[in-house]
């Protein structure tokens, strides 16, 4: 079996390896239908007495994949539907994360 090619990103996010199907949908009704790498991260800080423990999803993808889309829109994963909180942010190879968060039960 030949070496993977970590610089092919399509090869990279392979929903048979690494990647899931994500839908974006962007504020304006745009959908988009991608793969990416879901990760969620649980947070635990501490400043002086404060304490805050928090989810903290995100979503890794190629960065050509998500143009347009911002704050406001909305992510699906795996049936769960999240907030999108920030635009892609680039990390220089061609990948880019979107800061997510659940969104409010109904």
């Amino acid at each position: 079996m030949p070496a993977p090619d970590w610089e092919n990103l399509d090869y990279f996010l392979d929903e048979e390896e690494f990647a899931t199907a994500v839908t974006v949908t962007r504020a304006d009704g745009t959908v988009l239908s991608l793969s990416g790498i879901y990760e969620d991260q649980y947070l635990d800080a501490q400043l002086g007495e404060y304490r805050m423990d928090t989810e903290s999803p995100r979503l890794w993808c190629k960065q050509s994949d998500v143009p347009g889309v911002n704050r406001g829109d909305t992510c699906a994963v795996d049936g769960i539907t999240y907030d999108v909180m920030t635009a892609p942010q680039g990390d220089g190879t061609g990948m880019a994360m979107l800061d997510l968060a659940p969104r409010p039960h109904a």
